[in-house]
């Protein structure tokens, strides 16, 4: 059995050096969908998957639909869920997922597992347990779906996150990360919490003309999507949309933001979980949102994940390193 998929990839191909520009949006080509499929893990479900797309609509399978990591590898559990990539301001990439098996109970998991890298393909980690790191956390319940956003006034990834504790609310954290992206410093900080007190979970921020749209779930109450803007990720201050962002009366979660390339068009995308389905939507103002005209279509079926643009050089990195489907750790 191939366990160690960490170790392969760096024998099979060469990390990239990292270089501080970014690409211009007119480099890019494409899109790439990280995801995870399931609750099962004894079927790798709870894992690190990869999809490419053309146009934003159309996304197929990487490595026929197999992990790209092997949760064992990375995380403290067993299973990861709800992955987060983002390109950093050195042309790195920074993923984030939850550190959880959810066989083992919603409120089962204490952590999430940090990753790094400079091609896609070969990639560090760290394990961040919230209850080993800190003291007082006796009663902490669950921590959920970690994101990440590159913070320019302090000049460092702040990555952000759900937690609840005891019979309180589910609210939303954040901490910076250090340098290497090995670890988180200081102590987790409340990020946001509804003007209601209520709890929410599954934070995805996007940016435009200097302002940051924060989609959250509200769970427990309503468990729809709805949106609140800052000028200044820190300072606590949110405005709120009241409504609600999904398009459809049946449970969503795991909203998703994307800049379509070359489009001043933004895609919100969220998990359908109770059907199976992931709906697109789309907007300009983050204010009034419309089903997509273009039809969406997937070979696999996600759950929770992010869309982040490539440059034709990565997409074919990509797909030459998994031109070849291998299980892996799924054998």
């Amino acid at each position: 059995m191939l366990r160690n998929l960490i170790i392969s990839l760096t024998v099979l191909a060469a990390p990239v050096a990292a270089t501080a520009q970014t690409p211009a949006e007119s480099d890019y080509a494409g899109y790439l969908f990280t995801y995870f499929t399931g609750n099962d893990n004894t079927r790798c479900e709870e894992a690190i998957r990869f999809a490419l797309s053309d146009d934003g609509y159309n996304y197929k399978a990487l490595n026929g639909g197999y992990p790209v990591i092997c949760s064992a590898d990375i995380s403290e559990t067993g299973g990861v869920r709800d992955p987060h990539i983002l390109r950093g301001p050195d042309n790195c990439f920074y993923m984030v997922v939850t550190d959880m098996v959810s066989a083992r109970g919603w409120d089962s998991n204490r952590g999430m597992t940090l990753l790094k890298s400079c091609d896609l393909v070969n990639w560090s980690h760290s394990v961040i347990n919230i209850q080993k790191k800190y003291p007082g956390q006796e009663n902490l319940k669950r921590v959920w779906a970690p994101q990440t956003i590159y913070d320019r006034k302090a000049g460092k990834m702040l990555v952000y996150w759900s937690m609840q504790h005891g019979d309180g609310p589910d609210i939303i954290y954040y901490a910076y990360a250090n340098p290497d992206f090995t670890d988180i410093e200081g102590e987790p900080r409340p990020f946001f919490l509804p003007e209601d007190g209520k709890s929410c979970i599954d934070g995805d921020i996007v940016e435009k003309d200097g302002t940051y749209y924060l989609f959250y779930k509200t769970e427990g109450h309503g468990n729809g999507i709805k949106v609140a803007s800052t000028k200044d990720l820190t300072s606590g201050k949110w405005t709120e949309q009241p409504d609600y962002k999904q398009l459809t009366d049946d449970a969503v979660e795991g909203a998703g933001t994307f800049k379509l390339i070359g489009q001043d068009k933004y895609i919100l995308m969220y998990d359908v979980y109770m059907k199976g389905g992931y709906d697109f939507t789309e907007t300009e103002d983050f204010v009034t949102f419309r089903p997509v005209k273009e039809k969406v279509s997937m070979d696999f079926h996600p759950r929770h994940g992010t869309v982040i643009p490539l440059t034709a050089g990565e997409m074919a990195r990509l797909r030459a390193r998994w031109a070849t489907p291998d299980p892996g750790c799924c054998r």
